[in-house]
């Protein structure tokens, strides 16, 4: 079992840039939280208004962004261009090789986004960008991430699923891992809420490798996201 307090994990200030590191990133490392199977980074952006990450590239890794607040603008060497709002997820398989570049599409509004990345499956897969809008139900799971992107999920590409939920005070909802030997890490976004007998609050975050269900109870109004993946070793 992993848990990463909210106030531990790492934190980059660039004026322009604010974000919170869950994994090790960039000039934070920390050698005990260099990912969690699969996943490698899960960074909590704050981006200024008309701000944003100039074109950069990316190759055979799978990075997922889900805003929370605000409009995202995303531009690609693939020819894609598209904006994304909170209830929508976006996806980029870098493949072989893509640059791209995530800016601010407001001027007067900061944004607010998770940057997510996630260890592919297959290597040197031509490039693929994806959007979904998805809807939250009162407490329920909501797929937003598979391997197949059918419904409101994006396909990716890896033996992944990623969930987001909307949960009432003092209610619970249960998540049934999809494949043996995954692991699933919680993130919680606002309110707190007991997974598996553990309490975590706003922005804390729960890794578990050796269950095939969690129960995740609210004791606030709460939003969390779940995310599953396969429990690889990234140094192997």
């Amino acid at each position: 079992m992993m848990t990463i307090p909210s106030e531990s994990r790492g934190l980059a200030d660039h004026g322009w840039l604010k974000s919170r590191h869950t994994f090790s990133f960039a000039e934070y490392y920390d050698p005990k939280r260099m990912g969690f199977g699969a996943l490698r980074v899960i960074n909590d952006d704050f981006v200024a208004a008309g701000k944003g990450f100039g074109t950069h590239p990316h190759r055979d890794m799978e990075i997922i962004s889900i805003p929370l607040s605000g409009t995202l603008k995303h531009r690609d060497s693939e020819g894609n261009a598209a904006k994304i709002v909170k209830g929508e997820v976006q996806i980029m398989s870098a493949g072989t090789g893509i640059f791209h570049s995530e800016h601010n599409a407001s001027d007067t509004d900061e944004v607010r986004f998770l940057q997510i990345w996630v260890m592919p499956k297959k290597l040197g897969i031509k490039p693929r960008y994806d959007q979904k809008t998805y809807e939250l139900k009162d407490n329920e799971l909501t797929l937003v991430v598979s391997p197949t992107g059918t419904g409101s999920a994006v396909g990716i590409n890896q033996d992944a699923y990623f969930s987001l939920g909307k949960l009432s005070d003092g209610k619970t909802v249960s998540y049934d891992v999809n494949h043996a030997g995954n692991g699933v890490f919680v993130f919680v976004l606002t309110g707190t809420v007991t997974v598996n007998g553990k309490e975590l609050k706003s922005r804390d975050a729960l890794g578990i490798s050796d269950t095939t269900k969690l129960s995740l109870v609210a004791s606030e109004n709460a939003e969390v996201l779940l995310m599953e993946v396969p429990m690889i070793d990234m140094h192997g």
